[in-house]
This record gives structure tokens, C-alpha cells and sequence, in this order.
């Protein structure tokens, strides 16, 4: 059973390896980020997976955008040849895949814990620097608790004065003033234990026991990610025990996350820009794009109330209600003026509950109405959105057209990864020649030069992101 060659690392000085999970399709937008966003080095990928050194500590690597979960990577090996059908055989092979390098069992651990320990003292310094404000706090507790016992020192003053006050005026209905008397003396107690009640509650401290029956499959030793194939074996511990793409901000899932911000990565978003989803549904797309791109001008619009509203608790969730703005419009109809945006990024809905049909070209073509020349459009397509557009225009508009991707050769990129072994960066090219047909064979429709072309997985079915360009204003 031989290695794949990498070599191994000594500690976190010299960075740490990992490799990040990745939905198909995928794979170029988290290699991009991880180079960019990581600084990372020797990035490589296999089908649904990317391999990349890097010093970044846990902070950082949690802002990982276009992967699923995250590992440290413990080895990576080609495939071992099972020589019998016998369980117990494959088992042994098993079993020896994971014990038969110790040594790489505890380098990993090691590196676990400088960045346990490196993420440990930046919270202890963060909780310090805090401390003077907590400090205030502490101080305005005491002096609210001496107001308020000096508040119920007067209260209990004033009752004593009245009942001396009804004493003097009330001589003559002795009766009424012992039943009088015993009734405040009565009222007096009652507010004075309420307030001691008060208190103790706000002092009330739990100790907490927590036993769990299945400790051991809660810590990071039980959490061994072992993945076996025909082209590759590759053990790993998880870095984190949610998954990156479950984003803790995302009130109601639509689109899934890396998907939408693998979109709003490629449309080239910049500080001003107005940004527009004329589909929003949920505002995934805006979402994402938001939290990365903040000094952006984001619209979103539907035609649907109960999607707005899923989409007006997600931008609150989410803190962003003030940073986009939601719109109740037909995309065939939207109330803008032409050329007023300058991005434009939306999943055209398909399945069964969305039948466009033909309705896909006058969505197309009032996006671009609304389009800025020089502006970009990003689309996540099915099949038959690709085919019907491509039907729409392939008749009029010959494919090497003035403007389209066949005149400047190299500089689109179509990526699917095939199922093949560790390719090193850069690996845009490699995923280029495999898939450059899917965007030869879409043309231009009307003024929107298609430029890059990705297919991508959504689990049961496949989708097409699209990017275009806006090259000229319609009719010119």
C-alpha cells in the first residue's frame, strides 16, 4: 500500500494539513478561497474534496464559505487491494489502514493542540481586554443594589409615619385602628420578604451535572472520518464538530449556503455596487453575499408573501435587515429603471413546483433590461432552463459571435472534476478542458456574452451556474 507523496508536518510552524468536503462542482471556488483566503499552499483535489496546507488558526479557518466540513488530515494513501471477500479479511485491512502509522496519529494530535491552545490564549486575551467594561458593570450592580435598598429603607420610613399619622387622627374608632394598624404592619412585612426574596434570586447560583451515555463518541478521538474508494484512501479527524455549511445565521434554509455564496463569489461585487436578486425566495443568495461583501447595495424581489416573509426573518436573524431591502415584484415586471444595477445574481427556480417554460426568456431579457452595460449576471440553471435558452438563440446568433467566449480562448473556465486521482494546482485548467463544451454551446442572448460556466451538484439533480456579461445597451 503506497503513500501518496506530500510528506508530513512537524507542527503548525510550518503548517498543518487539511482537506475540506466539497459539494460536486465545487472544487475550483474552494481551492480559489482557500489560496485567498488561508494563504494556502500545495492545494489539490480529488472528487468532492480539497487538500491545502496552511498556518491559519481555528478562527480563520471558520470562515471557510464554499466547503462542508473541515479536517486534519492524518493521511492519504492510494487504494489498498482487497485480496478476499472475506469480512474479517477486509475488516483486518481496515483496521491496519488506521494503527499501521502511529507516528501520524500523534503528529496530528500535536497539532490539535497548538491550535486548541493558540485559539484558548486569544479568547483568554479577548475576555481581558473586556475586563475593565465588566468591571463597570460590577460597579453599576453595587450601586443599583444601594439604591434600592435605600429606596425600601424609605418606603418602610413613610409607612411607619402614616400609621403614627392614623394614630393621632383615629383615637376615637380604637377598633378600627387595631385592625387598621395590624393590616399595614401586615402590608410592611409582605413587601419587605418580597424584596429579600427578590435578592436571593438575583444570587442564585446552579451547579449544573451533565453526564453523557455516549461521551466517548462526543470527543474528537471517537470522530474519525475514514473515506475508502477505487482511486483513494484518505483518514482524517473533523476540526469542527458543525459543519461549515451550516451557517449559525441562517435563519430558514433555502439554497444551500456554499452554493449561494459560490455565486456571489463570481460576480465580481464591488464596495457601492447595487447588487439585485429579482427571485430572491429565502434571501440565501443575499445573505451571503451581505456577510461578505458589506458596502453593497442589496435588493431583493418575489412575487411570493410567504417567501418574502421567510426572507424579511432571515435578514433579521441575521442582523441585515438594515443592508438589504426587499421588494414584492414580478421579475418579468420589476419597477426599475433600465440599467440600474450593476449585479444581478439569482436561482432560477425549477422542479415541480416551478414551471416557466418559455417564461425563462422574458425573465432573461428583463434582467437585462434592468442591467448596467459592463454589469454582470450570475444564474443558477437546470438543464432544461440551459436548453430552452440555448434554443432561444442559437437560430439568430452564430456561436463565435462578436463578443463571445470563442474569441478569447482561456479565459472562461467550465470545472466539473472528474473521479481521478490528486491533481496539484493549478488545477482551473485541467477543469476547463474537461467541460469547455457546456459553454461553447451556449451563446450569446441578446446583449449577455456568457463567460464561465459550472456545473454543480444539488443532490438529487444537477444545475448549471451561468456568468454573463453585459456587453452593449440593447438595440445598439
Amino acid at each position: 500500500m503506497a503513500a501518496v507523496p506530500g510528506g508530513r508536518r512537524s507542527g503548525t510552524a510550518a503548517g498543518a494539513r487539511f482537506f475540506c468536503t466539497a459539494g460536486r462542482g465545487l472544487e475550483p471556488f474552494l481551492m480559489r478561497e482557500v489560496r485567498s483566503r488561508l494563504a494556502a499552499t500545495q492545494v489539490e483535489y480529488i472528487s468532492g474534496k480539497v487538500f491545502f496546507t496552511t498556518c491559519s488558526d481555528l478562527n480563520m479557518l471558520k470562515k471557510l464559505k464554499s466547503a462542508e466540513r473541515l479536517f486534519l488530515l492524518i493521511k492519504k494513501q492510494l487504494p489498498f487491494n482487497v485480496s478476499s471477500v472475506s469480512k474479517g479479511k477486509i475488516f483486518n485491512e481496515m483496521q491496519r489502514l488506521t494503527n499501521d502509522d502511529p507516528e501520524s496519529w500523534l503528529n496530528a494530535i500535536s497539532i490539535w493542540k497548538n491550535l486548541l491552545e493558540l485559539d484558548a490564549k486569544k479568547v483568554k486575551l479577548s475576555q481581558k481586554n473586556a475586563n475593565p467594561l465588566k468591571r463597570k458593570v460590577g460597579e453599576n450592580d453595587i450601586i443599583a443594589k444601594k439604591l434600592k435598598t435605600a429606596q425600601m429603607q424609605e418606603i418602610q420610613e413613610n409607612k411607619e409615619c402614616q400609621m403614627e399619622k392614623q394614630i393621632e387622627e383615629e383615637t376615637l374608632e380604637q377598633g378600627n385602628f387595631t385592625t387598621k394598624r395590624d393590616k399595614s404592619q401586615e402590608e410592611l412585612q409582605n413587601d419587605v420578604a418580597e424584596a429579600v426574596d427578590t435578592q436571593k434570586q438575583n444570587d442564585l447560583t446552579f451547579r449544573v451535572s451533565c453526564r453523557c451515555s455516549g461521551a466517548i463518541v462526543k470527543t474528537f478521538t471517537a470522530q474519525i472520518f475514514i473515506h475508502l474508494s477505487d482511486i483513494y484512501c484518505v483518514v482524517g479527524i473533523p476540526v469542527f464538530r458543525v459543519p461549515l455549511a451550516s451557517r449559525a445565521y441562517i435563519k430558514t434554509a433555502g439554497l444551500r449556503s456554499t452554493i449561494a455564496w459560490a455565486m456571489a463569489s463570481l460576480a465580481e461585487i464591488k464596495a457601492g455596487a447595487v447588487v439585485l436578486d429579482p427571485m430572491c425566495g429565502l434571501g440565501t443568495i443575499l445573505l451571503e453575499a451581505a456577510k461578505e461583501w458589506p458596502d453593497v447595495y442589496y435588493m431583493g424581489a418575489d412575487v411570493s408573501d410567504s417567501q418574502l416573509l421567510g426572507a424579511c426573518d432571515n435578514l433579521k436573524a441575521a442582523g441585515l435587515k438594515d443592508k438589504i431591502e426587499l421588494l414584492k415584484a414580478s421579475v418579468i415586471e420589476l419597477p426599475l429603471p433600465s440599467e440600474s444595477v450593476d449585479t444581478i445574481i439569482s436561482d432560477i427556480p425549477f422542479g415541480k413546483k416551478f414551471k416557466l417554460g418559455k417564461d425563462i426568456k422574458h425573465i432573461i431579457q428583463e434582467m437585462e433590461r434592468v442591467l448596467r452595460v459592463g454589469g454582470t449576471i450570475v444564474l443558477l440553471l437546470s438543464e432544461d432552463h440551459h436548453r430552452r435558452l440555448k434554443s432561444c438563440e442559437e437560430s439568430s446568433v452564430p456561436l463565435n459571435s462578436k463578443g463571445s467566449c470563442k474569441d478569447k480562448p482561456g479565459s472562461t473556465e467550465c470545472l466539473n472534476p472528474e473521479e481521478k486521482a490528486a491533481i496539484s494546482e493549478p488545477a482551473s485548467s485541467s477543469f476547463a478542458a474537461s467541460n469547455q463544451e457546456c459553454l461553447d454551446r451556449m451563446p450569446p442572448f441578446g446583449s449577455l456574452v456568457p463567460v464561465e460556466c459550472y456545473r454543480v451538484s444539488l443532490g438529487k439533480t444537477d444545475a448549471l451556474i451561468y456568468k454573463y456579461k453585459k456587453s452593449h445597451s440593447p438595440g445598439q
